[in-house]
């Protein structure tokens, strides 16, 4: 059976998360041990206990959510089960890069360190906000983000699904067209900063200095990347794309589209939650997309 790993980002996080992996695991244990070295904190504790507010915050949602993920693919690995190609969804794409032997565990972290500090660090220098248009069509998500300000596009999801992302005024102004257009749904995310937009500029210079300072390798598969939606192997376009992906929109809807034209309708999603595979029930009905979240799911996956 050919396959698909793909991964989730931000807002998949929830207290709790790899604690059952760790309790089993012997591997867990070692990456988590490893992420506090890198990180010079304890990521399983605030995984496993939280408080929901500061997993909520991107310098620690987006570690934890890695290491998981990591966990979950080395598993699977281990029991034989490879994938054909990989895709992340915004930072799901630094796990995607470590299931395709791109980057290493560590360097990938170390990368995520960077980001995530950055990110929450720009969002303070330039306050965002972001929101869910659910039923606008093309020609309605042009007038949305017709606005005074920055407001763009930052997540095609899935069909009629789209986040914007932007400034305050200019996001809360694109909402109340949104209204007047009578979207039938909007929904504000309760995330800090304005991500996948120019407001992100001021992380780019140290992000593109930790990308340049660690080894990237040639994948052993190929990976469908946000900004791009199409496989790459090229490394240097791997560094330009994952640079980008910071004020760029993530083509998800063109990605999941174009792992199917390329021959694969089995999708494993390989971290916290479900969110991926409701996108991709939203995005065709010609896909089989299976959950590995916590050791049930792995156990139960011998089943099929």
């Amino acid at each position: 059976m050919t396959k698909a790993f793909i991964f989730p980002g931000q807002g998949s996080q929830y207290v709790g998360m790899g604690s059952d992996l760790y309790n089993i695991l012997e591997n867990a244990k070692l990456r988590y041990t490893s992420a506090a070295d890198i990180l010079g904190y304890n990521l399983a504790e605030i995984s496993f206990q939280g408080p929901e507010k500061k997993l909520r915050e991107t310098q620690f949602a987006q570690p934890a959510i890695f290491v998981h993920s990591i966990i979950i693919n080395d598993y699977l690995k281990e029991n034989g089960i490879f994938p054909n190609a990989v895709a992340g969804h915004s930072l799901g794409e630094f796990s995607a890069l470590v299931s395709a032997e791109i980057l290493s565990f560590e360097d990938a972290l170390k990368i995520i360190k960077v980001r995530s500090q950055e990110m929450s660090q720009a969002a303070k220098i330039n306050p965002g906000k972001m929101a869910a248009i659910i039923g606008a069509n093309e020609e309605q998500l042009k007038i949305i983000c017709t606005q005074k300000g920055v407001v763009v596009p930052a997540n095609l999801n899935a069909i009629g699904q789209v986040v914007i992302s932007g400034e305050i005024d200019a996001v809360n102004n694109a909402l109340s067209t949104a209204k007047g257009l009578g979207i039938r749904r909007i929904v504000p995310l309760n995330v800090s900063g304005a991500f996948h937009s120019p407001l992100m500029a001021p992380a780019r210079e140290p992000l593109q200095k930790i990308i340049n300072s660690v080894s990237f390798h040639r994948g052993t598969v190929p990976i469908y990347q946000n900004v791009v939606a199409e496989p790459v192997t090229d490394i240097e376009k791997i560094k330009k794309n994952i640079l980008n992906q910071l004020e760029k929109p993530v083509l998800w809807i063109n990605i999941i589209r174009q792992i199917i034209q390329n021959g694969m309708i089995n999708f494993f999603e390989i971290g916290p939650g479900n969110i991926l595979s409701g996108l991709n029930r939203r995005i065709t009905k010609e896909t089989n997309t299976y959950n590995f979240d916590k050791m049930e799911h792995l156990n139960g996956y011998a089943m099929l």
